[in-house]
């Protein structure tokens, strides 16, 4: 990492980004009786450029429509309304209705102009939204907006869903004498396919940069993180990465600065991955994370294919899950893939220990594969010696676990 960004990980990471307050509430969305919170507002008072990476579903939640919709306009945001346990999703026509209600209250309460919040919700799919409870609460958060640490923290529980704990990050670094903030939260924990995860991820900063620069590291930072991410294989309905940036610090990021650029965009690129990272280490009862770095192949997409043919395999999962070095299994995956192997070309290891080399099985080393596999992480590399062609996934194991979880909502 270079020495001139700092990071950190408390919970409070939004409220320490000048000029954003943050607030969260309980509604009862779940329908629980008890009092989760489970309803955010991120605002600021000064108008923000801002960008998003959205699902590729087919079938897409009201609030990704209408996100994609003001994001399109152009028009300055003034903040983001987010609501967890329930996801908007195949609500038709009252779906819509819901997600532009959200929003309009929150511009309202935060006496912010028309279209200048965006909606995102996260959740159950199919079950339309508990306004008659939800209007209230998004008026209280209004009242009690603020740059508290406590309501940064209360603002990254609000999101989660099946998640176990927040996820949270924020950068800091120096350019001309003043210092620039860049902080993250996330959600996500099931439904994790790359493009992008059924996940949520809000990214706000003090610095001052233009639309379209703003969409381009977005989308760059995304590619390298959210992207690459699969616990189960299934894409969501709701993904949705946003990023907000308000101009407080006075420190403008453009391709006429490049050292500013430079920073800003390995800041981002880090918080984006390290959110990536946190979604899935708290996969579904999941309880090992494994890269699948694959390289020489005949170009990048054929790589990447090879890293989501072995990171979704459910007998390559579920091997990794009972501590079991079936590299068979790999090879199998990998060759469905169809990318034009040729098994006396590859090199295969489990972190630095040969299992394959040039197709031959490396059978002296079977007790540390075994020890390997049997972490809570570990780093498989391909070698198919085809190309210059390189990618990798962060994958996890399928637990019994995991079943029994989502074997009813």
């Amino acid at each position: 990492m270079n020495s001139q960004i700092q990071y950190h990980y408390s919970t409070d990471a939004l409220a320490h980004v000048s000029g954003f307050t943050t607030s969260a509430a309980a509604c009862d969305i779940r329908n629980k009786g008890n009092d989760r919170l489970d309803l955010c507002l991120i605002h600021s008072a000064t108008p923000c450029t801002a960008a998003g990476v959205f699902t590729t579903n087919d079938v897409v939640a009201a609030p990704v429509t209408y996100c994609q919709d003001v994001l399109a306009e152009g028009t300055p945001i003034h903040g983001i309304i987010c609501n967890s346990g329930n996801a908007n999703a195949c609500t038709g026509e009252q779906g819509d209705r819901d997600a532009e209600e959200m929003l309009m209250e929150a511009e309202q309460q935060t006496q912010s102009p028309e279209k200048s919040y965006l909606v995102c919700s996260t959740g159950r799919i199919g079950e339309v939204l508990p306004m008659d409870r939800m209007v209230p609460k998004i008026q209280e958060c209004a009242q009690n907006l603020s740059a508290e640490p406590q309501n940064a923290t209360d603002a990254a529980e609000s999101i989660l869903t099946s998640d176990t704990r927040p996820k949270t990050v924020r950068a800091e670094f120096t350019l001309d004498g003043e210092k620039v903030t860049i902080a993250g939260i996330a959600k996500g924990a099931g439904m994790i396919e790359p493009n992008m995860a059924t996940m949520l991820a809000f990214v706000i900063t003090d610095a001052d940069v233009e639309t379209s620069l703003l969409h381009k590291l977005i989308t760059d930072a995304t590619n390298q993180s959210f992207n690459r991410l699969t616990v189960d294989g299934d894409m969501s309905t709701n993904d949705a990465v946003l990023l907000l940036a308000n101009g407080q610090s006075g420190k403008q990021i453009s391709p006429d600065i490049p050292e500013g650029l430079q920073l800003f965009q390995e800041a981002l690129n880090q918080i984006c991955y390290d959110l990536a990272h946190k979604i899935v280490s708290d996969g579904e009862r999941i309880t090992k994370v494994v890269k699948i770095h694959t390289t020489g192949a005949p170009s990048d997409l054929a790589a990447e294919k090879v890293c989501r043919a072995v990171g979704n395999s459910l007998l390559v999962k579920t091997s990794w899950y009972g501590n079991d070095p079936n590299w068979g299994r790999l090879m199998d995956a990998a060759g469905y893939a169809r990318v034009g192997l040729q098994m006396e070309k590859i090199d295969l290891h489990y972190d630095e220990t040969p299992v394959l080399l040039q197709g031959k099985p490396q059978t002296q080393n079977r007790a540390d594969w075994k020890s390997i596999v049997s972490g809570d992480s570990f780093t498989i590399h391909l070698d198919l010696n085809l190309g210059a062609g390189k990618s990798w996934i962060l994958s996890t194991d399928l637990t019994e676990g995991y079943v029994d979880f989502n074997k009813s909502e």
